[in-house]
């Protein structure tokens, strides 16, 4: 049985981890560990006891007919049930809004690197957006995009990608871009795309201040519904 105040990150890949999520959630007294479920899609995955639950970035799709896209789902399910926070970052914003009805699909253009959001009137009134500016220069790595989910408000978006933040409900964010990246995951992603110059030029070290700073006010505020909510889904 997990402690009280644990959060579960569910890992797609090695480089996509928390990153300047982790350093948050630690300040904010809350716990963390991760669930790897593509290295073992029938691993055993319990919500007693669970606080809340992050899911994190990849280069895979949420339309491809992964086992283990498919229990993440399930997992979601069963946490919106519950009321738990959740937070999905990149794929995991994705994730949220396939398993809340929504379609996921190829954006009108890819976004790599940094670039600007602006917020939408809710998003200026929203707990943790409220932290940004605009625009903020924030970091993009994705492909697809996705349909706002019914019920869910729209608290963000870019020149070339509309849906870059919503919230469901009070506790249940998706952010299509990269708040918690560090420089060295930016770099290691980069790194991983020496055949394409988009990806591979960019800057790991730019706006490295201000995305901790940010990181720590937007992840702070979401650890804090994590302390605020009841833990554990079969509790």
């Amino acid at each position: 049985m997990l402690a009280a105040m644990v959060v579960l990150a569910f890992r797609h890949e090695p480089a996509e981890h928390l990153g300047w999520i982790g350093e948050a959630l630690t300040q904010a007294g809350v716990d963390f560990a991760y669930v790897d479920l593509p290295d073992n899609p029938a691993m055993h995955v319990s919500l007693d006891g669970v606080a809340g639950m992050i899911f994190l970035g990849g280069s895979m799709s949420v339309n491809q007919h992964h086992a283990y896209l498919r229990r993440e789902l399930g997992l979601i399910d069963q946490g919106l049930a519950a009321g738990l926070p959740m937070l999905g970052i990149c794929l995991g914003a994705q994730l949220l809004a396939k398993a809340l009805g929504a379609e996921v699909y190829r954006n009108s253009a890819p976004e790599h690197g940094w670039a600007p959001i602006w917020r939408t009137e809710a998003g200026h009134r929203d707990p943790l957006l409220s932290h940004l500016r605009d625009p903020e220069i924030v970091l993009h790595w994705h492909e697809e995009t996705f349909d706002l989910p019914a019920g869910a408000t729209w608290l963000a978006y870019s020149q070339a990608c509309r849906h870059q933040a919503f919230r469901f409900g009070s506790n249940v964010y998706g952010f299509q871009f990269h708040l918690e990246a560090t420089p060295e995951m930016i770099a290691s992603w980069a790194a991983g795309c020496a055949g394409e110059p988009a990806k591979a030029e960019v800057d790991s070290g730019l706006h490295c201040e201000r995305m901790r700073e940010l990181s720590q006010a937007v992840f702070g505020a979401w650890a804090r519904l994590v302390r605020a909510a009841p833990a554990g889904a079969g509790a």
